[in-house]
């Protein structure tokens, strides 16, 4: 686990620059890079979190926890749940998952809709809630049939139109998981997380920044991104957010 938290922590993004060397121990070391835990464990800072310590091992608190020295997955979250951005370093912080134009972006506007004959039924559908189970994900939802959330050819997350089941060819509806009290995690490619990318500042694109999972075939492609954690917030039982997202 901790060879694994390391190696993400180099291949992670957006984690600052070079600061001051501290000591932990007989070792030096960046503190934008780095976290030391009772002078003599160093875990590496990723997508803005610096790693807890259990035993020696490095992990995170948004899939883990640790008890009496004992590392073990958070339980899986059971209830509707919104995302929000975790990445102190970066300006959306604390900002939520927004579906808009069969995508989800980061701080961006819920986009929704709901036929007039279902009248005072609907929901308000201006806030994004997601449901997981059993490694795959989907829009919490009246619509018949629900709306199922995809990765696609990209490894931009997308979701399907209501009354369709269409997903485009080359994605992936697996490898995605939710944690009470932690996070949405992204377990595809070794787990590499996630990555939120700026909009251009010239060309449009709105104030919502792009989601993107991150992985071995586009590591190389995400320079302008930054590395985050999108932590769960559970809901009630049952929560709808919307009759569709569109």
């Amino acid at each position: 686990m901790a060879r694994l938290a390391l190696a993400a922590a180099i291949l992670g993004l957006g984690n600052g620059v070079l600061g001051a060397l501290q000591s932990c121990g007989q070792a030096q070391y960046d503190p934008s890079q780095y976290v030391c835990w009772d002078n003599q464990f160093l875990c590496p800072v990723t997508s803005g979190e610096g790693l807890s310590n259990c035993a020696g091992a490095c992990y995170s608190k948004f899939m883990y926890t640790c008890t009496n020295n004992v590392l073990a997955l958070l339980p899986p979250v059971d209830t509707p749940f919104t995302l929000t951005v975790d990445n102190p370093n970066i300006p959306i912080h604390g900002k939520p998952v927004t579906a808009a134009g069969q995508h989800w972006l980061l701080n961006g506007q819920t986009s929704s809709y709901c036929p007039s004959q279902v009248g005072s039924a609907c929901p308000p559908g201006d806030t994004t809630v997601i449901g997981a189970n059993g490694g795959s994900a989907g829009m919490s939802v009246m619509v018949p049939g629900g709306q199922q959330v995809y990765l696609d050819p990209y490894w931009n997350v997308g979701y399907t139109q209501a009354h369709s089941a269409y997903i485009p060819p080359g994605s992936v509806t697996t490898g995605l998981a939710a944690y009470q009290g932690g996070g949405f995690i992204n377990l595809n490619g070794n787990g590499w997380g996630w990555a939120a990318c700026p909009p251009r500042a010239s060309g449009g694109g709105g104030p919502g920044w792009n989601l993107v999972a991150k992985n071995a075939t586009n590591a190389d492609g995400l320079g302008e991104c930054v590395g985050v954690n999108l932590k769960v917030n559970s809901l009630p039982s049952g929560t709808v957010g919307a009759w569709q997202y569109t």
